[in-house]
């Protein structure tokens, strides 16, 4: 089955992401993954305090990620899976892309500030011809109903 990748973070425009991930599985039948990344800095600490931190962010993750599964099963009938990477973004989607062949689509979500759409689709946009696979740039002020309509 093919699958639409998508990155769980904290980012306002992670919301339309997950929508357009999830409307576009629903309509075509395909399945969607959520990835969400550990930095490794968030744990420069003495060994037990960054294993405490570590286990606090995945459990931070995975109470969000139960937020867009309940939405992603109710609402567009799609039950999406959760990965959980340790390590520099970019790096860690690539390796998920390569590791799991099913992932036909990355879904990210851009930033509307001033700052431009975000470090992750700066660096994979200005690489964008040697990833294998299509990237799809959802902007992060899109409407929910112009969502739907697109999707």
């Amino acid at each position: 089955m093919r699958k639409f990748l998508v990155v769980l973070d904290d980012s306002r425009e992670c919301l339309n992401a997950m929508r357009f991930a999830a409307m576009r599985a629903a309509k075509t039948g395909a399945g969607v993954e959520i990835l969400s990344i550990i930095p490794p800095e968030e744990f420069n600490h003495w060994i037990g305090v960054g294993e405490v931190m570590r286990e606090e962010a995945r459990e931070r993750i995975h109470a969000h990620f139960e937020v867009f599964a309940k939405w992603m099963r109710d609402k567009q009938g799609v039950d999406p899976n959760l990965v959980i990477r340790e390590g520099q973004p970019v790096t860690e989607i690539l390796a998920q892309i390569r590791d799991n062949p099913e992932i036909g689509v990355l879904v990210l979500g851009a930033g509307t500030d001033k700052k431009g759409p975000g470090p992750i689709i700066s660096h994979l946009t200005r690489n964008a011809g040697g990833l294998p696979i299509p990237i799809t740039i959802v902007p992060g002020d899109l409407s929910k109903e112009k969502l739907e309509a697109i999707t």
